[in-house]
């Protein structure tokens, strides 16, 4: 494993640094303040190419590696984790699934629409079925050549804003993981309707909606992969969405390093500035420890990417620990910058909000620590 950036990755670091100081920082606080949806800034993602980032060209995208995909996400990270997440579900989980289970006919109709023109959702988890997603209700059932679909989905991102939803639904009544299976919805379907949900702790601009499904019908040809598959597909897409969200984690993590530093070395007490106090310091180095930690664990999930080695494992332990290790920064950071660190005068405490959340989705803390404890005990959770 090698910890030199090539020149181009070195580069699309520094585009995606220098687009998210000009384009996404301006602007994280008053859209959090005010939960608005980010409508001006994703035409300019799009056209900087993000939000198809390690997509092949063929189908819209600009073919990045892996790790340089990652270090874009880390850079939207670190400036605004509600733009990171609309991204990173748009590529690691709704392109990620497109391009491993998608026809042809399927790729070349909707990568290219989710790279130019409009977001994908990942439509998993109920409001009864979190950590259980076997025991999911949404129902899909044949009618000739199409399937309806019913049922509700809950905290899906880009589930109201976007243009196109994966859903899973369970094809075979009381089969519980045996049958569920993966649709492409567009969200203009008939039936179909995304309710945006405010009042979050964080990520407040980022599109967090329940999806309502009435008797939408769904044609056979957009079934991604085979009936009773859905469960294994969306395990799949998980892989690339818990590297996604380390990535983002240890983005907000130097965040919280970066701020913290920079109000170290202003504020004065009792004649000098703080960041010459030893507990102030004590604080910023264990933020930089994380910061350290956090990305050799993602660059170690996409360097075994890059192999074509499969990174279940990898990209679990890096999820659990960088997004854990965000909310340990946000906090310390709050902690250096005291009563001013507890308003949003200055963004400790955004960042305290978005990372928090880091540890329930796409797998708990706990969830995450069940699976690893069987598989190193030889269950075989993973498998």
């Amino acid at each position: 494993m090698d910890f030199d950036l090539t020149e181009q990755q070195q580069q699309v670091r520094k585009l995606a640094r220098d687009f998210c100081d000009a384009e996404v920082a301006p602007g994280a606080r008053e859209l959090d303040r005010t939960e608005a949806f980010p409508d001006e800034l994703l035409p300019k993602l799009f056209e900087v190419g993000f939000l198809g980032a390690p997509v092949p060209e063929e189908y819209g995208g600009m073919g990045l590696d892996y790790l340089s995909y990652g270090l874009i996400i880390e850079e939207l990270g670190r400036t605004d984790a509600s733009i990171r997440s609309l991204v990173s579900v748009n590529v690691g989980l709704v392109g990620t699934c497109l391009l491993h289970w998608g026809t042809e006919e399927q790729k070349r109709e909707w990568l290219p629409r989710l790279t130019s023109e409009g977001l994908g959702a990942f439509g998993l988890t109920e409001p009864n079925a979190g950590s259980d997603p076997a025991s999911m209700t949404t129902g899909a059932s044949r009618d000739g050549s199409d399937w309806i679909l019913n049922g509700s989905k809950m905290w899906i991102t880009n589930g109201s804003r976007g243009i196109l939803t994966v859903v899973f639904a369970q094809t075979e009544p009381g089969s519980k993981a045996r049958g569920i299976t993966a649709f492409l919805v567009p969200q203009d379907s008939p039936g179909y309707q995304g309710n945006p949900i405010h009042g979050k702790l964080g990520l407040r601009a980022g599109d967090t909606a329940e999806i309502v499904l009435r008797d939408v019908r769904v044609p056979d040809a957009n079934r991604l992969g085979e009936v009773g598959e859905g469960l294994k597909i969306a395990l799949n897409a998980l892989d690339s969405g818990r590297y996604s969200l380390a990535a983002g984690c240890t983005g907000i993590s130097q965040a919280c390093l970066d701020q913290a530093v920079r109000y170290a070395r202003e504020r004065l007490q009792f004649g000098r500035p703080i960041a010459s106090f030893q507990l102030v310091q004590q604080l910023i180095s264990e933020i930089y420890l994380d910061v350290e930690a956090s990305r050799a664990l993602y660059w170690k999930v996409a360097w075994k990417h890059m192999k074509g080695e499969r990174h279940t494992v990898e990209s679990s332990v890096a999820k659990t620990f960088c997004s854990e290790a965000s909310v340990r920064a946000a906090d310390r950071a709050v902690q250096v910058h005291g009563g001013y660190g507890y308003s949003d005068e200055y963004p400790v405490a955004r960042y305290l909000r978005d990372a928090r959340v880091t540890t329930l989705y796409e797998g708990t803390s706990q969830i995450q620590r069940l699976l690893l404890g069987r598989h190193l005990t030889g269950e075989n959770a993973f498998t």
